[in-house]
């Protein structure tokens, strides 16, 4: 039987609609279910909603609905935003769900009949955003310690959990167990914590203050505390998510991935808890940090909280994921801002990987019919050598090192570190060179295997960050992937896939955005085929001619911009480079008509985007309102890239 791997995020509190804190954390438990299937483990991935407590009680009144449809209305946003983050959870539970509360007040009343759950009065400060109550001496300035929010003082009668009593234990178990609480200044922070008088915890709430909740088994008048309610989910969900439920084949968990403002509740309440339920403590819990905007605290008064939905809708999920994960360390704090994360678009992906593969596809259709070519063992140099050294080390060390300790941009700085090596590979070679002398095909084709195989490499490496990414790689490169199964349980070898793929163009994987774009829609811009109208003081210098790069560019794909009856946007080849222009040539022309054409280009143009859609270069055309003919070569033998003079 494979081995097993359980993995949860925390439950959301549905009081408000997701934010990137919580894509942040499910993206992270995604890749890592993601890669540990591809190795052949078996995985249960977790997530779901915290739904009780005073903050959704408040929420629902202050929206003039119940409690329950107050949940109903948000649970969707959530579970349309993992879908649109092609989040690949096995399990989604809720804490209104019955099947849940039974395991909730079967744990209850197991310590209450254990004396381990106690009644007492109690005057405290109590903080309603973090829903716990706290002693004098923790409270500063009338204020929370934890949120700084304004405190209220409470004398109540509540049930107490006794979570003293697992002090030591939790002590002599962090000691003996470095690797419990990662990364380490976090297990640090606990240990710190510890070092003071655990108190025992409430773990009730009054319904005369507090109704929506799971009611005590032993006293019908309190509902319990929201904290005792969610984390028992991690077990909870375990009875009845699973294809074939079974707590002892999932538990103890893998990791909990949690955001640092909750380490605390589970690192201690959650632990406490199991020890005194006689349930093992998981193997790891993993608390990262938070993320700012442009250097400041996310707040809708601020109007910087970055949404999810919105980011995607523009740049796309694989963009997101790669960013968030590539940006800074996990378990540190990171701060999102859209010139970091058009600049790593633009370096890492667009002129990165995705310009990998777009100019080896099109060297493969150029010059070996569009077959990925067999290596001549004989025309094998160091180039060679090297890049196959570093693609094995990747996918059968390097991965695997750093993913097992979650450290997601050292894994992806390791990639790209193949994706560079991979671009450097073509130009040292220049295939396009090669091509010209026909006692260099065998050479040629060498060149070709170990670039299309570099590429098969990184599909692979980068299948769990970017899933729709990696599938389309596989698409364009004739990879016969299906990712459901597990492709690296055996080592990936050099050479496994044999030659003759074929391979098909497709849209960039990434193109190019312009930093202004990103922030605001791009102010209207000439169509790009349109020429000017003629003016008496137009003449220009030599000087001025020379600063237009004009190339020979060959039409690959060609498609209608929607809404459009003008603009058709068009792939081009300008050798080993593929570019997206828009070209308002659509009266004259259809798709079919210009597909396969020799034309001319605007090289040097800055990008600009022309009905939403970027146009990256002008193609050259004759006529004054409308276009009445492109310019084009007749000697169809003229390489893309030539330079026009």
């Amino acid at each position: 039987m494979p081995n097993s791997f359980y993995i949860t995020t925390p439950i959301y509190y549905v009081n408000d609609v997701p934010h990137i804190g919580h894509a942040y954390t499910t993206i992270a438990a995604d890749v890592l279910a993601r890669w540990r299937r591809l190795i052949g483990e078996e995985v249960f991935f977790l997530t779901g909603l915290d739904e009780h407590g005073q903050k959704v009680q408040q929420a629902a009144a202050k929206a003039g609905v119940s409690p329950q449809e107050h949940c109903d209305r948000l649970t969707p946003q959530f579970r349309t935003l993992w879908e649109k983050l092609a989040i690949s959870n096995d399990g989604f539970i809720r804490t209104t769900d019955g099947r849940h509360q039974a395991v909730v007040q079967r744990f209850l009343q197991e310590l209450y009949d254990k004396q381990l759950i106690y009644r007492a009065e109690y005057t405290g400060w109590y903080c309603t955003f973090d829903e716990r109550f706290w002693t004098e001496k923790d409270v500063d300035n009338g204020r929370c310690p934890d949120c700084q929010r304004p405190v209220e003082q409470l004398s109540e009668s509540n049930y107490f959990f006794r979570m003293s009593q697992f002090q030591q234990r939790l002590l002599d178990h962090l000691e003996a167990n470095p690797t419990f609480i990662r990364p380490e200044s976090r297990r640090n922070e606990v240990l710190g914590f510890l070092q003071k008088p655990l108190e025992d915890l409430s773990i009730s709430r009054p319904k005369s203050r507090l109704s929506w909740g799971i009611e005590l088994p032993f006293d019908a008048d309190y509902v319990t505390y929201v904290w005792f309610d969610a984390l028992v989910n991690y077990v909870s969900a375990l009875e009845y998510l699973p294809p074939q439920p079974s707590v002892d084949r999932w538990w103890p968990a893998t990791v909990h991935l949690v955001g640092k403002d909750i380490l605390t509740t589970h690192a201690v309440y959650w632990s406490t808890m199991l020890m005194a339920l006689e349930i093992s403590l998981p193997h790891a819990i993993f608390a990262h940090g938070w993320w700012t905007v442009d250097g400041e605290k996310m707040s809708k008064s601020r109007g910087n909280v970055v949404d999810p939905y919105a980011v995607i809708d523009r740049f796309g999920a694989d963009a997101f994921r790669y960013f968030l994960l590539r940006e800074i360390p996990f378990g540190q704090d990171g701060d999102f801002s859209h010139e970091s994360f058009v600049g790593r678009i633009n370096a890492d992906l667009a002129n990165g990987l995705g310009n990998l593969l777009s100019r080896t596809v099109t060297l493969i259709q150029r010059f070996c019919h569009g077959a990925v070519p067999a290596p001549d063992p004989s025309s094998i140099t160091g180039l060679e050598t090297d890049l196959q050294a570093a693609a094995e080390s990747l996918m059968q060390k390097t991965l695997s090192h750093h993913l097992r300790r979650v450290e997601f941009n050292r894994t992806l700085e390791a990639i790209w570190g193949l994706v560079q090596l991979g671009n450097q590979y073509i130009d040292k070679t220049a295939p396009w060179v090669l091509a010209k002398n026909p006692d260099d095909a065998q050479r040629l084709h060498t060149v070709l295997f170990h670039a299309a195989e570099t590429l098969r490499f990184l599909c692979l490496a980068v299948y769990p960050f970017m899933p729709d990414t990696a599938q389309e790689m596989a698409r364009q490169l004739g990879l016969p992937y299906d990712f459901s199964r597990a492709l690296l349980k055996a080592p990936v070898a050099w050479g496994d896939q044999e030659s003759g793929a074929t391979v098909v163009k497709g849209k960039a994987l990434f193109p190019r955005v312009e930093a202004a774009a990103s922030q605001s829609p791009a102010k209207p811009q000439p169509e790009a085929s349109a020429l000017s109208p003629k003016d008496e003081d137009n003449r220009i210098t030599i000087q001025d001619f020379q600063k237009v790069e004009l190339k020979v560019a060959k039409v690959l794909t060609a498609e209608r911009v929607p809404k459009s009856n003008k603009l058709l946007k068009l792939q081009v080849d300008l050798g080993g480079e593929q570019r997206q222009i828009v070209a308002g040539i659509g009266k004259k022309y259809g798709p079919d008509d210009v597909v396969g054409k020799t034309i001319v280009v605007v090289a040097n143009l800055k990008p600009a985007k022309l009905m939403g859609v970027e146009s990256q270069g002008m193609v050259l055309a004759a006529g004054d309102q409308d276009v009445q003919g492109l310019v084009t070569f007749e000697d169809a033998g003229l390489e893309p890239g030539t330079k026009v003079k």
